[in-house]
C-alpha cells in the first residue's frame, strides 16, 4: 500500500491537535489517502480529521492542512 508522506522529511506519521486542548492529540498514518489511527486509547476516541484540518508531521516541524498531503499522492 502506498502511503502519503510529509513533503519535507518523508515521514509517514502525522498527528492532529484538539483545538480546545493542545495537549490532546491523535496520531495517524495515511495509507492510500485513508486515515489509520495509531496509539488509540480505549477510553478516548480519536479526534476527527477532515481535508481542512491542520495536521502536523510526527518527525519534523512541517504542518499544513490534510489536503496538502493528499494532493501529493
Amino acid at each position: 500500500m502506498a502511503k502519503n508522506k510529509c513533503p519535507d522529511c518523508g515521514s509517514q506519521g502525522f498527528y492532529v491537535k484538539d483545538p480546545q486542548d493542545q495537549y490532546n492529540i491523535s496520531e495517524f498514518d495515511l495509507e492510500d489517502g485513508e486515515i489509520i489511527y495509531t496509539n488509540v486509547e480505549a477510553d478516548a476516541p480519536p479526534l476527527p480529521v477532515a481535508d481542512d484540518t491542520e495536521i502536523f508531521c510526527d518527525r519534523c516541524a512541517w504542518h499544513d492542512r490534510l489536503k496538502a498531503v493528499r494532493k501529493g499522492r
